[in-house]
């Protein structure tokens, strides 16, 4: 089995509405912008000078890693033109040609550079819903429409045939219904919460991948902007140090990890209950050592977290903040003969976290003119963990199953990602190969999400956390039904229509249920 090569990067979520002090992000940006300006000269100038690597022949047996090895992809039917090139003309190869290729422009295999972008622009709308009432954090019942867009330039240069380097600038701007509060999943994954970041380009990831053999074997690893080798040892090691997305490479799933052509749910594209450490846009700064064996794959990351719930900033001090990420994965054609995969994941995160417990019972033993307050209690070198099952399961060719199971013990607050403290997913997908139209995709999946009783609690006196607080609580779990169809334009242009609908949002039942639909426009380069 193969990752999907056309999967785009998922744009992440934003903040708090803590503001973000902008003299050093501009501080960073320039010099962001010198970098990005050097790495540029040196991809345009190196080969000139440097004879670009040619792909190393690659055994037919098929490695078992993410890069190489889940269920074969919804895109792999689009390297089959289904064309007789004796028998076609120039007119009828071109057209077949612009049918097939999912980029504005081509991508060498050979080549030691690469660019590539993409954007995404989302359009989402919801109607009036019922609400008995209403609080700071809520998503608001009269209806309202957001649209948001993010643009990312992807780089990469193959110093050697085991040494690269990437580097990745974006811009995240729009907002999204609500202001991305109310709602532990969230509709739009693209949305950065914070609009004090406003749209100024930043720098999303600097990273180095090294690559160590541990056999003479080789397979073939398609080729994209996090990968430029398109063949690797079968049995290596592979380290990652540098600025990159957690999701990037934890807790990937084939059918639902990608919100520019498939699910644009939080808790569709994630594990709702794996609070992933990450700042305000979704990157921290760490290290990944990962270990691949055909079949299996273990990997475990050690990475910063942000120094304030779903903050800007990182904090360095790994002695008090830090977080540490382990995922076995193992594939195989078990079930009929299909391609599956399955994933267990654990974490722990340290950080300055405030407790649900001690915030309630501060309140309790108050006055109470005021509600519980989460930020009032939080101590340095507190815990959160939690583990996952992901899974995912090609039924025919071009359909399948996937799901996940997450877990998290929920005691102090959500820090990172979203407030979910047990989450269960179900879904499905198919390409449009039945229907003649192999590169368009369509899928629906279901997501209840929960979260402990004194998370429970502490929205019902009325506390606020990072998303979600309405002032009380009658609680019920969060429900998510979402359907998503993508039509492939042209070339790299994509299309899609999405609606979702929420009952209970917030985890409140006496406020909605809610439909959101929405319209995608998409471009790969």
């Amino acid at each position: 089995m193969r990752r999907d090569p056309h999967r785009r990067i998922r744009a992440r979520r934003g903040a708090y509405g803590i503001p973000a002090d902008p003299a050093p992000l501009q501080g960073s940006v320039a010099r962001y912008a010198r970098l990005i300006l050097c790495v540029l000269l040196v991809c345009v100038a190196a080969p000139r000078f440097a004879r670009a690597q040619a792909p190393a022949q690659a055994s037919p047996q098929s490695t078992q890693t993410e890069q190489t090895t889940t269920p074969a992809p919804p895109d792999s039917s689009a390297d089959q033109t289904g064309t007789n090139p004796s028998t076609s003309t120039p007119s009828d190869s071109n057209d077949s040609a612009d049918s097939d290729s999912l980029t504005l422009f081509p991508h060498s295999d050979s080549s030691r550079y690469w660019i590539s972008g993409q954007g995404n622009i989302i359009l989402q709308w919801h109607p009036t819903f019922p609400a008995k009432y209403s609080g700071k954090n809520s998503l608001k019942a009269p209806a309202e429409n957001d649209t948001s867009k993010v643009y990312t330039l992807f780089l990469g240069y193959e110093l050697t045939s085991t040494t690269e380097v990437f580097l990745d600038a974006e811009s995240a701007g729009g907002h999204g219904i609500g202001a991305a509060f109310g709602l532990a999943g969230f509709t739009n994954l693209d949305v950065v919460r914070n609009p004090t970041l406003g749209e100024t380009p930043y720098l999303a990831r600097v990273m180095l991948r090294q690559i160590i053999p541990l056999t003479g074997e080789r397979v073939e690893e398609d080729r994209d902007e996090f990968h430029l080798a398109t063949s690797v040892p079968a049995r290596r090691i592979e380290f990652r140090f540098g600025k990159f997305g957690m999701a990037d490479f934890f807790d990937l799933n084939t059918f639902g990890s990608d919100s520019h052509l498939q699910f644009l749910n939080w808790t569709v594209d994630n594990d709702g209950a794996y609070d992933y450490a990450a700042n305000t846009r979704g990157y921290t700064d760490g290290a990944i050592l990962e270990y691949d064996d055909h079949w299996f794959s273990a990997r475990f990351a050690e990475v910063l977290m942000p120094k304030v719930a779903n903050g800007i900033h990182l904090d360095a001090d790994i002695a008090r903040a830090r977080a540490e990420n382990l995922e076995l994965q193992a594939a195989g054609k078990r079930i009929a003969h299909r391609d599956g995969t399955v994933r267990l994941l654990g974490y722990l995160n340290h950080a300055d976290m405030g407790n649900y417990h001690e915030a309630i019972n501060e309140y309790l033993d108050s006055d109470k003119s005021s509600p519980p307050d989460i930020i009032a209690t939080r101590r340095q070198g507190r815990h959160r963990y939690g583990f996952e099952l992901n899974f995912e399961q090609e039924i025919v060719p071009d359909v399948g199953v996937f799901g996940r199971l997450g877990w998290s013990d929920g005691r102090n607050e959500s820090f990172a990602y979203t407030e979910d403290d047990r989450t269960l997913e179900l879904g499905g997908f198919t390409k449009g190969t039945f229907w003649k139209r192999r590169n368009d995709r369509a899928g629906i999946a279901f997501v209840a999400n929960g979260i402990v009783a004194a998370h429970q609690q502490y929205l019902a006196l009325g506390g606020l956390g990072f998303l979600l607080g309405d002032g009380g609580l009658t609680y019920g779990p969060e429900k998510i039904f979402e359907g998503f169809y993508t039509a492939h334009l042209w070339r790299g242009f994509f299309a899609s229509f999405d609606v979702q609908h929420i009952n209970n949002p917030g985890y409140n039942q006496v406020r909605g249920p809610v439909t959101v639909p929405g319209l995608r426009f998409h471009v790969d380069f």
